[in-house]
């Protein structure tokens, strides 16, 4: 059994849509794909995807990324509203999105949000960042912080080590050290949005032996504190420097045993 890493398909791409519907329907259906969010805003698209998936994977585990949760233009009053309608669906087509043992693995979902942990966004950020229109949230989430905090409570409690490989995935960063030196000044003004320290946080609690991240579109592989993050983005059609274009695979559980 494989495990593959995939994110920020957006799919909204038609050539991006073609690639997923067309990916093997045999070649992958004794392993695990890891989809770790940014597939669609629309609710449409992303129960497409997850139906041509489910049919090409033995399991499709999936957390929600930002693009999920936008609802300007669409049925959905709130944000939190949608992501209720997307943990519907997820149960619906089988998409795991809550902790699953398979076999000699823990596979852990970690939600999140970003905070400014990563630094205070400007204002050229806080006009250009489409979350900040397309989202909607309750009275009660009144700020990024508010709303990264909710969804970080509802990881708690974090599973106890019971001995076996645990690899866990969130959309968003849990450290901004992931991302390359190679970055250039101006290109930093969106960390700020990249993720939180808070999730930080629960990653190293809970150490994994991999954790699987999104949303920067840098594909990356690094190890840090013993623990080997891996960013397999997609990305945008124009996205083709940053992004591998292919399934990644992070594991092949048949070659330790």
């Amino acid at each position: 059994m494989r495990v593959f890493a995939l994110s920020d398909i957006h799919v909204d791409y038609a050539e991006n849509l073609d690639w997923v519907l067309q990916l093997s329907a045999a070649e992958y259906t004794e392993d695990i794909l890891v989809l770790a969010g940014d597939v669609s805003h629309s609710i449409e698209l992303l129960s497409q995807v997850f139906d041509s998936l489910k049919s090409k994977f033995l399991e499709v585990l999936f957390v929600p990324g930002n693009h999920e949760l936008w609802v300007q233009g669409q049925a959905f009053d709130c944000s939190l509203q949608k992501f209720d309608a997307i943990d519907d669906l997820c149960k619906t087509l089988g998409v795991r999105n809550t902790l699953f043992e398979h076999e000699s693995v823990n596979f852990v979902p970690l939600l999140s949000w970003y905070d400014f942990s990563f630094g205070e966004p400007d204002r050229y950020l806080r006009r250009a960042w489409r979350n900040f229109r397309a989202c909607s949230w309750p009275d009660t989430l009144d700020s990024s912080a508010a709303v990264c905090k909710h969804f970080l409570q509802r990881n708690l409690p974090l599973p106890p080590a019971n001995g076996k490989i645990v690899i866990s995935y969130s959309h968003f960063l849990q450290r901004i050290d992931v991302m390359p030196d190679r970055i250039p000044a101006d290109r930093r003004r969106v960390y700020p949005v990249l993720g939180s320290d808070g999730l930080g946080d629960q990653v190293r609690k809970l150490q994994p032996n991999i954790h699987i991240y999104g949303h920067s579109h840098i594909n990356q592989a690094i190890e840090l504190d013993g623990i080997n993050f891996v960013n397999n983005a997609f990305a945008t059609p124009s996205e083709k420097r940053i992004s591998r274009k292919r399934l990644h695979c992070v594991a092949d559980l048949a070659e330790s045993n």
